[in-house]
């Protein structure tokens, strides 16, 4: 049977389907509820909500469904050996797909606009070539995340705001085969034995998966986008995030070789704010960077790029951060910047803090930095090393210099609040003062829109003299109470 004899069979079924739900529909008299069913019951009012679901589930809202997965179906039969060929570029690959794909269309004899044919077209070329509906989200540049709560749920972040979009996945399984086709290209796998995963897309943006038993309505994906241009200190500026005085400061902590961490929650936008801190590392050093999911894109040519590995399904061969950073050490480093510090490489990044590696750099999850310094301190305690309290912040003090505190606001928008200095210990206690603080007594706009920026305390850091040493010279004006521009 062929390709058109298949869609009037599927038209003449739907409508003779139809047909007979009218006629058993004449034959009840007028308010009549179905045989079973008394009028006006509970029953036939769930009934009915039920069957309006029904109409209304994205299974029956495209009436090219039936059309395209036969069309796709072709696709895959005749071009199938070609798109696992290695020795054929992306380009070329990509308009072998789009020929096949407009030969196919034209074979069918179904009734549809150019706009219609256009958009078919699209759409089965983002699923061989790309992600399926996700694919248009993936290149809106407005997006700043995506998530998929089930086949047919997806939202995205728009300007800090979550949004329902009205595409969605033809059923479970397509989901299942794009998450897949996400992971596998890295090397990641994720199934009944291993249902979450972390992984990453070609430009870099961060991809979670959790797939059942564990999640109990169906598969989650979740996509952290990430500028196809990496965000330059100019933008963060213009955006808010930082001002230039502050900026300023930054870069020459950088150039000046102090260890930084940048401390914030879930979606703060700290990778952002370590790759531009990165971008300040000057070009004749060594950079190895370590990462989860290799996410950061420095601009120097000599980057060393480390990602850790998961077990295999037998649950050996794992590699993880810890090992990477112990590693690293080997690799006669300038720097070493990690992507997240979360567990117990904690104590490896303080003892290369402390011993030559200045100049380090990292991340971790804290909502101020001095949940940062306990945090770290937690985590240098999941090593299994019996070390007391004080040895450990006498490690911290002695080995981090500079906390920069990013946070995400309730208008949505990425501020950094607070850049804040580790001057040393008071007895038992970490002590610390706060260089620039984020001016919440500014208010808001009529937008709701915060107005406030980092503003400086007044407080001369005591890590002055040590930038002077690197020959790095600090404008005072920087640090002038109150001073913002």
């Amino acid at each position: 049977m062929g390709l058109s004899d298949r869609l009037a069979a599927a038209t003449r079924h739907s409508a003779n389907g139809a047909a007979n739900a009218t006629a058993t529909e004449q034959e009840r008299p007028n308010g009549a509820a179905p045989a079973g069913e008394a009028p006006g019951s509970a029953v036939t009012s769930a009934s009915s909500l039920a069957a309006r679901r029904k109409q209304k589930s994205p299974e029956g809202t495209d009436p090219f469904r039936d059309l395209k997965r036969v069309v796709h179906a072709r696709l895959v039969e005749s071009i199938g050996p070609k798109l696992y060929d290695a020795n054929m570029t992306q380009s070329e690959l990509e308009q072998q797909v789009r020929l096949a794909l407009q030969t196919t269309l034209a074979d069918t004899d179904m009734p549809m606009t150019s706009a219609d044919r256009t958009r078919i077209a699209q759409e089965i070329a983002d699923d061989i070539l790309g992600y399926g509906p996700i694919e248009p989200l993936l290149r809106d540049p407005s997006l700043s995340e995506v998530m998929v709560n089930s086949f047919q749920d997806i939202f995205v972040e728009r300007s800090g705001k979550l949004v329902k979009v009205e595409t969605s996945f033809t059923d479970e399984a397509h989901l299942r085969r794009t998450i897949d086709k996400i992971v596998s290209k890295i090397g990641r796998r994720v199934d009944e034995t291993s249902p979450m995963v972390d992984a990453r897309l070609p430009d870099g943006s961060r991809v979670n998966a959790i797939i059942p038993p564990l999640a109990l309505d169906g598969s989650k994906l979740t996509i952290r986008k990430f500028s196809e241009d990496p965000y330059t200190v100019d933008d963060l500026i213009g955006f808010g995030t930082l001002t230039r005085q502050s900026a300023d400061l930054l870069a020459g902590c950088v150039k000046g070789r102090l260890n930084i961490l940048v401390s914030g929650g879930t979606g703060a936008g700290k990778t952002t704010t370590l790759n531009v801190l990165s971008s300040f590392i000057p070009e004749d050093e060594r950079i190895v960077t370590i990462e989860d999911a290799a996410e950061l894109r420095l601009v120097q040519d000599h980057v060393l790029r480390l990602e850790s590995r998961p077990p295999n399904i037998e649950g050996k061969g794992a590699v993880t951060i810890r090992d990477l950073v112990k590693n690293s050490l080997r690799m006669r480093p300038d720097r070493v910047v990690v992507g997240e510090i979360r567990d117990a490489a904690a104590l490896d990044m303080l003892q290369a803090m402390n011993t030559g590696h200045d100049g380090s750099i990292s991340t971790l999850h804290a909502n101020t930095p001095r949940d940062a310094l306990a945090r770290l301190e937690t985590m240098v305690l999941m090593a299994g090393m019996d070390l007391p309290v004080r040895a450990i912040r006498e490690q911290v003090a002695s080995a981090v210099d500079l906390i920069i505190q990013q946070s995400r606001l309730k208008d949505g928008t990425r501020r950094i609040t607070a850049i804040t200095e580790i001057v040393g210990m008071e007895g038992d206690i970490i002590t610390t003062q706060d260089v620039f603080l984020f001016d919440y007594a500014a208010g808001v706009d009529e937008m709701g829109k915060f107005k406030g920026g980092l503003v400086s305390t007044g407080l001369r850091p005591r890590f002055i003299e040590r930038l002077q040493d690197h020959g790095v010279h600090m404008d005072p004006a920087i640090f002038a109470s109150g001073g913002r521009r």
